[in-house]
């Protein structure tokens, strides 16, 4: 063996010992870099030579740089992310109900509905003075503005939950390009076979964009021996090696709402909701904020009907001189629980109460509405004809399909009385409440122009209240359309459900958080860079490459003295 080649070896151990330290400086300068992999040297011996009947060998080599990572790891890591953003979304949604709920507030719902049911309550004390029924119909209109507000605002929540599943095409097609566009650089950088050296600063950049990314959707992913990673979403590809699929917004009109969903445009069908923000936000907008405002719309709907088809029964101080229903039906020839009326009446009848405003008689006219599903049920212009031929009224349909009652002359007041049938209710005629959702619920603007009109009486006109004492008592009867539920049950359950739904989302992301964290341990024990592992690594090497200089020095010397002699 040659001086040369022992020079050679030397040179080799000067050029592996500093490819090492560069290895080192480069973890030590991105300690604290988000994303960062530690890289290591992959040193191993040179190849051997034959000197005589010897086998010597040539130093040491690098054989590829590395960057430490478990892939499995790093795909359960990805999934838990998936989870934790997915139930942080829902924990969000939930503690923004239960602020816009504010309950125990002093402006939360059921302090309207203690302070509504209170002023009736004030009306059987002084059930002759206007100023008092006056009140109840303010307390009235603030209940209706209450349950009015809170579904505005649940409803700004949803819109804004509907804008941001919008928003996250363009940053899902941004990240699906870019981990196209590394897998193509990453497979160019590694000559495209799975050889040691692994083109690492890039690694590092596609496996942020891949965290990125299942943040917003779960993923699925897998290498191929080229380098390139295959991303799929419920078994269809979104990326393939160096080629992606494109995601588009795409909107499903339902009850007055735009929904909008993801869709993976060249297959038109929808990402799946699996975990991710995605489907947080899915979940947030359609389970908790889409539930909640139909729960509410049920209440408002309860409140409106079942305190309408008592309030309807009876009579306020004064009567009515003409009146026209809220509500117009479809037909006026079809039977009146088919004809798109939002409440269905029900076989039964109720009284029109006529009275002679000059000598205080009244008369009573019983009106049966028929509803069995036979040729004979009652139209609403079957009751219009009824209810004009009682003496003293007229009553007509309008091109709308409203009801029309008037009094024959000025001398002539009526109202009505024990309607067994809940069609006053239906049609809105002599009612409390009109509307039918939480958005449109209100006070019908008849008792809210004439407060008069409060039918606290069962007894006929004047300052009777056999009706109020019932209407005092509604919040805690039972209510057939209700499965027998009180106003005051459905009210708490609406809020149970908050409350319960908050709470557990809160447990459920706290436990996820917990697990990732976890997960990211693991991660940090084999991907982490340790400052005081690397400054021993470095010292090491740095013993060596000094070594290795000496011994470059030590050759040079024997040379010199080689040529000298």
């Amino acid at each position: 063996m040659s001086l040369s080649s022992t020079l050679q070896i030397a040179g080799n151990a000067l050029a592996a010992q500093q490819i090492a330290l560069q290895v080192i400086g480069q973890n030590i300068a991105n300690a604290a870099t988000p994303g960062y992999s530690r890289e290591e040297a992959l040193l191993t011996p040179a190849p051997v030579q034959r000197f005589g009947r010897l086998t010597l060998g040539l130093g040491v080599r690098v054989l590829g740089v590395v960057h430490r990572v478990d892939e499995f790891l790093n795909q359960r890591l990805r999934r838990a992310t998936s989870d934790r953003i997915d139930s942080e979304v829902r924990e969000q949604t939930w503690l923004e109900l239960e602020q816009v709920l504010g309950e125990l507030s002093e402006t939360d719902l059921s302090t309207a509905l203690t302070r509504f049911f209170g002023a009736i309550h004030n009306v059987l004390n002084q059930p002759e003075s206007v100023s008092v029924r006056a009140m109840a119909v303010l307390e009235g209109q603030s209940l209706t503005l209450q349950i009015n507000r809170l579904a505005q605002r649940v409803g700004d929540i949803r819109n804004d939950v509907n804008t941001r599943i919008v928003n996250m095409a363009g940053d899902v097609n941004r990240l699906l390009a870019e981990i196209a566009r590394l897998n193509v650089q990453i497979a160019t950088t590694e000559g495209g076979t799975a050889f040691a050296s692994e083109a690492v600063g890039l690694r590092d950049q596609r496996n942020v964009a891949l965290r990125k990314l299942s943040e917003l959707i779960e993923i699925q992913t897998q290498e191929q021996a080229s380098g390139a990673v295959n991303v799929f979403a419920n078994g269809d590809f979104l990326v393939f090696e160096g080629t992606h699929r494109t995601v588009t917004a795409v909107y499903s009109p339902s009850s007055g709402f735009s929904a909008a969903s993801l869709n993976v445009a060249e297959l038109d069908a929808p990402l799946g909701r699996g975990t991710g923000k995605l489907a947080g936000l899915l979940a947030a907008r359609d389970e908790i904020l889409g539930s909640f405002l139909d729960k509410l719309d049920a209440f408002a709907s309860t409140l409106a009907f079942e305190f309408n088809k008592l309030y309807s029964r009876g009579q306020g101080l004064t009567g009515y001189t003409q009146l026209t229903s809220e509500r117009a039906v479809n037909s006026a020839a079809a039977p009146l629980d088919a004809a798109g009326l939002p409440f269905l009446p029900v076989s039964g009848m109720f009284q029109v109460l006529i009275r002679d405003q000059q000598t205080g008689v009244t008369r009573t006219h019983d009106v049966r509405v028929k509803l069995n599903g036979l040729n004979s049920d009652t139209t609403l212009n079957d009751l219009a004809a009824r209810l004009a031929s009682i003496d003293g009224l007229s009553a007509s349909v309008d091109a709308e399909g409203r009801l029309t009652i008037s009094a024959a002359s000025a001398n002539v007041a009526f109202a009505f009385a024990n309607d067994t049938s809940g069609l006053l209710a239906a049609l809105g005629l002599n009612v409390f409440f009109s509307g039918t959702t939480a958005r449109d619920l209100g006070v019908s603007s008849v008792v809210s122009s004439a407060p008069a009109t409060f039918a606290a009486s069962n007894t006929g006109l004047g300052a009777g209240t056999g009706n109020a004492v019932e209407l005092a008592r509604f919040p805690e009867q039972a209510l057939s359309s209700a499965d027998g539920d009180t106003l005051f049950t459905l009210h708490d359950r609406l809020n149970a459900n908050v409350t319960q739904g908050a709470s557990v989302a809160r447990a459920v992301a706290e436990g996820l958080r917990s697990f990732e964290q976890t997960l990211e341990g693991q991660q940090l024990a084999t991907s982490g860079v340790s400052l005081d592992e690397e400054a021993i690594k470095l010292m090491t090497h740095q013993r060596a490459f000094q070594a290795a200089a000496r011994f470059v020095t030590v050759i040079d010397e024997l040379l010199r003295l080689l040529v000298e002699l």
